[in-house]
This record gives structure tokens, sequence and C-alpha cells, in this order.
């Protein structure tokens, strides 16, 4: 059985034997947590777990709720704190929490509310349009990295909605990883239920309670807000290149170590380096070989990236989301941007729609 625990000092996993009791996962939640008296919340919305000090031999299978790779959040009891004193104790806990990094919409790419992806937090709380990314002309393109014995490429991700995630877990988690993309997704709503003076309704543009909802669904695409996030929780950067404009976003510029994501407008793929023949124009190792993590430092890597994804603009790879011409394939007829797309789903409930040539 495994469990994931959120608490005041950050994520861990718990492995429990199938015939794990009670006792055992409250006396090892103190352990990993550092917590000797905890509240413990699980599912979404929140819900409390009880587990009876008089019931520690009780199995867990035995309980109505199932924790086999459930996340349970962890918090410390304020009435424990209040009988003992320890004031200093609860301060050095809060101090622990997850780094706090001001996050302003005006910070914030262009959002696509339309379709689920919103870099500045500014998602639909209904039925996402069914809005497709853009199929690529030709092959990817690829760039030799001769001083590394290697060719940079673009690894595509699949169209499903969770392709933020994706990008991230191929490009930071190691191989193997069983964090899936419900876990990435749990973890988004766990950091923003923990640290409610940042993920304010005004920073997310909905009730933080509905924003955690949403992002936990299928159809919720991740943006600027879910990046900033996960690079703090896996303490790595993630240098986001926009194919549009060429600029790169960089959240947790502190990290020793980097990944560089590409984002074409609706869509987020990997950049990796993969180990290649002279004169290394063709990437054609598997891609369990990929490099996919360098030093923050490392400028050249960050320059050859920026020159892929200029050649993926000169392929127009990507979509512009402020004036774009689209079509609702339900009714036949053209909006132009994310703002009359989303005005026209959300009149006539028509959410099929695709970009189309002007």
């Amino acid at each position: 059985m495994r469990v994931r625990l959120k608490g005041p000092g950050g994520t861990t996993t718990l492995t429990l034997a199938d015939d794990a009791t009670i006792g055992d996962l409250v006396d090892q939640i103190a352990e990993k947590s550092a917590v000797p008296h905890f509240d413990i919340k699980y599912g979404y919305p929140p819900k409390p777990l009880l587990l009876p000090q008089d019931q520690r031999t009780n199995m867990l299978n035995n309980l109505n709720v199932k924790l086999n790779n459930e996340t349970l959040i962890i918090n410390p009891k304020e009435d424990a704190y209040a009988n003992t004193g320890a004031t200093s104790e609860k301060q050095t806990l809060q101090s622990t929490s997850p780094v706090k990094t001001p996050l302003k919409a005006k910070d914030s790419a262009p959002s696509v509310s339309f379709s689920g992806i919103d870099s500045a937090g500014l998602h639909q709380k209904t039925k996402p349009v069914a809005l497709k990314k853009k199929t690529m002309a030709g092959e990817v393109p690829e760039l030799p990295l001769e001083e590394y014995g290697a060719t940079m490429v673009m690894r595509v991700m699949p169209d499903d909605n969770s392709c933020l995630f994706r990008a991230f877990s191929n490009a930071a988690l190691p191989t193997g990883d069983d964090l899936g993309m419900p876990e990435l997704r749990a973890l988004i709503a766990g950091a923003i239920q923990q640290d409610p003076e940042t993920y304010t309704k005004a920073v997310l543009e909905q009730p933080p309670d509905d924003y955690c909802r949403w992002i936990q669904t299928e159809d919720a695409w991740g943006g600027f807000i879910e990046l900033g996030i996960l690079a703090k929780h896996f303490d790595i950067q993630i240098c986001s290149i926009d194919v549009q404009t060429l600029t790169i976003y960089r959240f947790n510029e502190q990290a020793k170590t980097m990944c560089i994501l590409v984002y074409s407008g609706i869509h987020y793929d990997t950049i990796v380096q993969s180990p290649s023949e002279p004169p290394h124009t063709r990437a054609d190792s598997p891609a369990e070989l990929d490099v996919r993590i360098w030093s923050s430092s490392d400028e050249y890597i960050l320059n050859k990236a920026v020159e892929l994804c200029r050649k993926l603009k000169d392929k127009h790879y990507f979509t512009d989301t402020g004036g774009m011409a689209i079509k609702c394939n339900e009714c036949g007829v053209i909006v132009y941007g994310e703002k009359q797309a989303a005005g026209h789903a959300n009149q006539t409930n028509h959410y099929d729609m695709a970009e189309v040539p002007t």
C-alpha cells in the first residue's frame, strides 16, 4: 500500500504492508512529517480521516476509506500547541511550509480560457472548448550539439489535456516514477490549499476551492501557476519557451538544475538532448537515452533551445490565441480570438471549435 503525505515540510510517500494497522500509519505519519499531533484530511473537497487511537490494532484494509494511492493532508493540531505552550515549535513548522512565490496575473503569458489552458489562472468552469493543437508541417526540427556529441530535439507530447503535466513529467521525473497525471494534479490542488495567502481568488480568478476542483479534472489544462508549483515542489528550474514570441519564462530560478519545455499557445512539449553520431544532425537514439536535465548555468543549451524554437516558429508551430480565426463546427460561425470563442461557447453551449486559416 502506498500513501502520499502532504504536510508542513513538503510531500513524501509512505509504503505500508498489506496487513498494516491504524497504529502503523499513525506512527509513520508522525515520523515522516515530524508532527507529533495532527489532523488528517483526504479527498477533494478535503474531509477528515478519523483514526481512533483506541483502534490502533485495526487493519487499514478494514476501513471504509481505500487509502492505497490516496493523498493525505497532514495539519498540526492547533490545540496541541496551545496546551503545551510550544509557540516556537509551531513557528518552526510554519516556516518550513512551501516557499511562497508572488504570482500576479500581469506576469502571465496569454491565457486560453476557452480550451482549458490558462497561464494566468483564468479558467472555464464549464466544459472546455475542444480546440486541438496545430500539427507540424514536415518533421520535427533537430539541431546538432557538437560540444555534447548529441542532437537537440523536441519530444512531442500527446494532445490529451494533460500536456503540461506530461511534458514536465517526461522532462524532470525519473524514468519509472509512479507519479501519474492525477497525482500531479492533486499535488497542485494541495499546494494551493496549503498556501491561501499566495493563491487567492484574485490570483486564481475564481474561488480557490473551485480552482482546485477544476485542476483535478481530466479536461483542465495547466499553465504558469502549475509550472511555478511544480518547479518549487521538485526543486528544479523550469524554462518554458514561448514559440510565438521566443520569450523564456523561468520558474524557480534559484534551482541548480533545469528542464526546458516548449509552449506553443495551447500545448506543451519537452526539449531533450539525444546521443548521436557525427555530424549530430539526426536524433535516432531511443528516447530512454535522452538527457532531459541540465545545469541551470548552461547557457549554451538554453540558447540552442531558443534556436530550435525559432525553427518551430518558422513552421508556424504555435497558436495565436489572441487573434486567430476560430470556426464553430456546430453552427459554422467564425469568431476571432479567445475572448470571442469563450463568449460564443457560454452563450450557445457549442464547444467543438477549430482554428481556420485567414
